[in-house]
């Protein structure tokens, strides 16, 4: 899956001469807490959130009245407390690569530009959606959580069987094991009770570690 996918396509952006104070109404009309800041050629210049902006405010202590602190934050821009250096991918790169990119560096979206133009934007609220989606999280089954030998052809036997008992996969998710020449297994399916996938898994000596109907 790629990012063209997922991405919120045409992300609503400000420009870098935008206040501060439009910049957070616009957060707060749209739901949204951060915007890309854009340069007269429409070019990605850096990013501003509502953290930035929070972090500018004045604080409840302070002796200005609500006039002055409207006035104060009318001449600040955002090119002044935006993010210069900002992280983009571009809309041709994989799902998992933006995924490892924001947790690496810690941030909760990504710029996505297509020939120096933001085009789209990759947040954290699209990739749990994701998640949910790829572990079939709203639909109902049998899931199973266990560990496979890492070896060609451990987890083909398995859906062998699942397929000759007339079972249907919703989801399937592997991943790197603790424990050495294993990999864990998440498998959703359909169509089998708990105690059919458990006599499978079983039967191909998967070490369950968790299993439920949800």
């Amino acid at each position: 899956m790629i990012i063209r996918t997922v991405m919120t396509k045409n992300p609503i952006c400000v420009m870098e001469n935008t206040s501060v104070t439009e910049a957070k109404q616009i957060m707060n009309d749209n739901k949204i807490s951060k915007l890309p800041v854009l340069n007269s050629s429409k070019k990605l210049v850096g990013i501003i959130t509502k953290n930035d902006i929070a972090k500018v405010s004045p604080s409840e202590a302070t002796t200005l009245d609500m006039y002055e602190i409207s006035s104060l934050l009318a001449k600040l821009t955002c090119a002044k407390f935006m993010t210069k250096k900002v992280i983009t991918i571009p809309e041709t790169e994989v799902v998992e690569e933006a995924a490892r990119i924001m947790a690496d560096k810690n941030i909760g979206c990504l710029p996505v530009v297509k020939d120096d133009i933001v085009v789209g934007i990759v947040t954290e609220s699209d990739l749990f959606s994701l998640f949910v989606s790829m572990f079939g999280a709203r639909e109902n089954g049998v899931r199973a959580n266990f560990s496979q030998p890492d070896k060609p052809g451990e987890l083909a036997k398995i859906l062998g069987k699942i397929a000759e008992a007339k079972g249907n996969i919703i989801s399937l998710v592997t991943r790197e094991s603790d424990e050495p020449e294993q990999r864990r297994v998440t498998l959703k399916v359909a169509g089998i009770d708990l105690g059919a996938l458990e006599s499978i898994l079983k039967e191909c000596g998967s070490a369950i570690i968790d299993i439920r109907s949800i």
